[in-house]
């Protein structure tokens, strides 16, 4: 049986897509800018996720009393910032494929890709300033948040490429969820929920709320993502299964596990050689599980998504957005399964 919430974006994934490529098609004349820039762009937004965090942007606006399409312009938004984000990300990370097709930067050259994430960034602002139904000081505190979302986000950044580039496996579960959760849950979770809510009209008790609930729902998805890459069964089947691994990425189940003395050192070795080696990527993965470190993930991001739920029961909503929120919190955890 389907989620009600995958549901939900299956049913408006169309709307929202329409109006993320109107953002690409038709904007110049010169067949040249057009080629090198929006139309990548677009074929770009024409490949997408599964939108979530446009689409609860809007779900937030109505959940309060406000109109589903009223926060479609800081909706997309969001979505621009993501395609920024994944598309700088890939260079930054040498990946290889993304959604199923090779990373832009292997198709286009790696100043064509970058070029075109900083149109996807340009487009955060622009985006919201170029929609007339929105009032002037609505706008400045939209912008406020857009703004804030990006330095967060860039600053988690800024912590996981750091830690890979010096080497760095002194760390902690707090310095890993810290890196998350500015890398991750502003912009997947907490942002688009209290943009959403602000549009709508919500009361100051109901924004910080979604942004609370927005905020543990988006970390427990980062967490559940760096488990799929690891063990998920979908994934199995891509080209950049356990590419963590490969990255040396320091997501909580290998942070955890580099806290077990007896396999620290060879974990290390494993995490700095960038191997493609599936025999290695799956002592890797033997490792975490005989540490328990995969078990610890799950029940932490289960835990964060019992706490989300009991927030949002704290606050008066629209009940049948409540039920959506509610579905969205159990699929984040249950993609694993």
């Amino acid at each position: 049986m389907q989620s009600p919430f995958i549901e939900f974006l299956n049913r408006h994934m169309d709307e929202i897509n329409r109006y993320l490529i109107s953002f690409f098609h038709g904007k110049t004349d010169n067949p040249d800018i057009d080629a090198y820039l929006y139309a990548p762009l677009g074929r770009f937004a024409e490949n997408p996720g599964k939108r979530h965090r446009p689409l609860i942007c809007m779900l937030a606006a109505q959940a309060v009393g406000g109109d589903f399409s009223s926060a479609i312009s800081a909706a997309a938004a969001i979505e621009h910032f993501q395609s920024a984000a994944l598309i700088h990300d890939d260079i930054a990370d040498n990946g290889h494929v993304r959604r199923g097709q090779p990373c832009m930067y292997l198709t286009e050259g790696e100043g064509i890709a970058i070029n075109c994430g900083d149109l996807a960034l340009s487009l955060v602002t622009g985006s919201v300033l170029d929609d007339d139904t929105l009032s002037d000081s609505l706008k400045i505190r939209l912008l406020h948040e857009l703004v804030d979302m990006t330095t967060r986000t860039i600053e988690g950044q800024a912590l996981d490429l750091g830690w890979v580039r010096d080497g760095r496996f002194d760390l902690t579960v707090d310095d890993y969820l810290c890196m998350a959760t500015h890398k991750t849950a502003y912009y997947s979770g907490a942002t688009p929920l209290a943009c959403g809510a602000i549009i709508g009209g919500g009361t100051p008790e109901q924004i910080k709320a979604l942004r609370s609930f927005g905020m543990d729902t988006g970390l427990a998805f980062q967490i559940q993502d760096d488990l799929l890459n690891l063990i998920g069964e979908k994934e199995s089947k891509n080209k950049d299964f356990r590419s963590d691994i490969t990255e040396g990425k320091r997501t909580l189940v290998a942070v955890h596990a580099l806290g077990c003395p007896e396999v620290h050192d060879e974990l290390v070795e494993i995490l700095s050689s960038g191997t493609e080696d599936p025999a290695i990527l799956a002592r890797a993965v033997d490792i975490l599980q005989t540490c328990g470190s995969i078990d610890y993930a799950h029940r932490y991001a289960l835990d964060l998504i019992a706490r989300a739920k009991e927030t949002l029961a704290t606050i008066e909503l629209d009940e049948d957005c409540r039920a959506l929120f509610l579905a969205m919190a159990d699929f984040f955890v249950e993609r694993l399964s």
